[in-house]
């Protein structure tokens, strides 16, 4: 266990760094958006650039692993959506939430962390977690927010709206073009690969750090126009799907379909449970601001998630491993 909390520790304790530096203003909070910005336009997409073209196309588009961890994300979108919807909780902050449930942050911090517990193998399989994620679970919640007495115009809205943030959206097409270039057996030119290493290696520590950051943003803005905390029914449960269900409903899942003998490879299951195991995704708390959701609530969730995971994660990986 010792041994999983030296690599564990300094991913979170980035994350925590970049907390503490946006609640004490020694980063100024109109800075994270360009920190989000390098990171979400310049160093993850030559991340997951970079391990989509190292990476055997089959690990990349496993059916096997799409058929174990779409129907889980599914499963926990509809469940949050049905425990959570109330009086109080309409259709746009239940989709937020449950959104909050069902993704994890994978591309910021599952991906280095994974390769760095498991070996450069991870990376394929939590690289199509990041796809089913922004296309199918992203897409699905937005379209389920605008819910709220939409009629078929709003609906469509948010459907383009959808659509148009995952075609702009660099992720996927950062996996795309590395999947192309592992399929073709491509290597850019010397300059390029280098620009492109650097870039690469800077994702990790910046992104941690402004998951921390963006968090405290969140925590503050929400305060800030907040009359009163939202109580801990609304958020607790939420949380303790994502880092305790989540994962059990993936392995779950998994050793069933290796049961029935589809071709699953256990070590593609276990990369995909300590994806589930992650803490939520810090880019949903940006969507629910966008679409007018209880932004505070989301917030909490994201930061109760990514404080408990520290344990969590961590002892997940020492029953996995």
């Amino acid at each position: 266990m010792l041994a999983i909390l030296q690599v564990t520790f300094p991913f979170f304790a980035l994350v925590l760094c970049g907390y503490l530096a946006a609640r004490r203003r020694m980063l100024p909070l109109e800075a994270i958006g360009g920190l989000n910005t390098f990171v979400l336009f310049f160093a993850l997409p030559c991340m997951l650039y970079r391990f989509g073209a190292s990476t055997p196309v089959a690990q990349l588009f496993d059916g096997a692993a799409l058929a174990v961890y779409l129907p889980c994300a599914l499963l926990m979108v509809g469940g949050t959506v049905t425990f959570t919807l109330n009086e109080r909780i309409r259709w746009n902050d239940a989709a937020f939430g449950a959104l909050v449930a069902a993704f994890p942050n994978t591309g910021f911090m599952g991906v280095p962390l994974l390769v760095a517990l498991l070996g450069p193998a991870a990376a394929g399989p939590a690289i199509l977690t990041i796809l089913i994620d922004l296309v199918v679970t992203t897409s699905l919640c937005i379209g389920l927010s605008r819910l709220d007495g939409a009629d078929q115009h709003g609906s469509a809205q948010a459907a383009r709206r959808a659509l148009r943030g995952v075609a702009t959206n660099p992720m996927p097409w950062a996996i795309v073009l590395g999947a192309a270039a592992s399929a073709l057996d491509l290597v850019p030119a010397k300059p390029v690969a280098a620009l492109i290493g650097m870039l690469a290696d800077a994702a990790s520590p910046v992104a941690l750090f402004t998951i921390g950051a963006v968090l405290a943003r969140s925590q503050m803005v929400a305060a800030a126009q907040e009359q009163a905390a939202p109580p801990a029914a609304d958020f607790v449960p939420v949380a303790a799907a994502k880092l305790v269900l989540h994962p059990l409903l993936v392995l779950g899942v998994g050793l069933l379909a290796i049961a029935v003998r589809l071709p699953l490879d256990r070590f593609a299951l276990t990369v995909m449970v300590l994806v589930a195991a992650l803490p939520s995704a810090s880019n949903v708390s940006l969507l629910a601001e966008r679409f007018g959701a209880d932004n505070g609530r989301i917030a909490r969730i994201i930061l109760l998630t990514t404080a408990a995971a520290f344990v969590t994660f961590s002892g997940a990986v020492a029953l996995l491993r």
